[in-house]
């Protein structure tokens, strides 16, 4: 029988890439975003059964929607990946748009971890994968400050969950996906004028997927990022935050 996956923000950049890569493998979705119209044109496109569910993930009905309609069904693999990020100075920045990033980055997550790692717990198997970001494994990003604290949230919340599924020997997996960045569009909702380098989301996916396989707890792709990740231990904490805020106001240039 095929498995069978659930991917949130699936409409464009990694959860895109993600139903991609999960429908060559044999995989059948459900994918989850806003934006019916982009849902559509992606399943088209893929090869396995796939099915569509338009929610605003940045309402706590929502999220408990998403799970109700699942409470029946074996989700062997669920791709927590709905997210977006902002960048300004905190001072100018707007709050309606932090509350929702907030919402979506951290209350839906919370959520949709909770009751979908409830759901394995009793089905007895899944996979549960949090799609966090580099900036989670840092002390703090100025120029960035909430998304880069939402981050964090997922991070922590991932790691622990882990260690107690662990502790219990559970057979439900829970992993923390934390790239660098990556080429899609999260620079444009984000109002980044410049981008840095980053990675394709291709290469993140399959960076992605191998770490599942392999049960790792923080998945970070690319040897150059996570040698960087694995360095920062190193160094104090308020350089980390200059350099942070170096790298994020570059982004404000023209």
């Amino acid at each position: 029988m095929p498995k069978f996956a659930v991917i949130t923000g699936a409409s464009s950049g990694i959860g895109a890439e993600f139903a991609r890569q999960l429908s060559a493998r044999g995989y059948q979705l459900l994918l989850v975003a806003r934006r019916t119209d982009r849902l559509q044109q992606l399943s088209a496109q893929l090869t396995t059964v796939c099915e569509i569910f338009p929610a605003d993930l940045s309402r706590a009905e929502e999220c408990c929607r998403l799970a109700d309609a699942l409470r029946e069904r074996q989700v062997d693999l669920f791709i927590n990946n709905a997210g977006f990020g902002d960048c300004g100075p905190f001072l100018e920045t707007e709050l309606d748009k932090e509350l929702r990033m907030v919402d979506v980055n951290v209350r839906a997550v919370q959520i949709l971890t909770k009751r979908m790692v409830q759901q394995m717990e009793r089905q007895g198997s899944g996979a549960l994968l949090n799609v966090g970001s580099s900036a989670g494994l840092l002390p703090g990003g100025p120029y960035m400050a909430t998304y880069y604290a939402t981050k964090a949230y997922v991070v922590s919340l991932s790691q622990a969950v882990a260690a107690e599924l662990r502790a219990r020997h559970s057979p439900v997996y829970l992993g923390c996906l934390c790239p660098g960045p990556v080429h899609t569009e999260f620079n444009q909702v984000a109002n980044v004028r410049f981008a840095l380098p980053g990675i394709s989301a291709a290469y993140c996916v399959r960076c992605a997927l191998a770490g599942i396989r392999r049960r790792r707890t923080i998945i970070v792709p690319g040897p150059a990022m996570a040698t960087a990740m694995a360095l920062s231990h190193l160094a104090p904490r308020p350089l980390l935050v200059a350099v942070a805020g170096w790298q994020q106001k570059r982004k404000l240039s023209r």
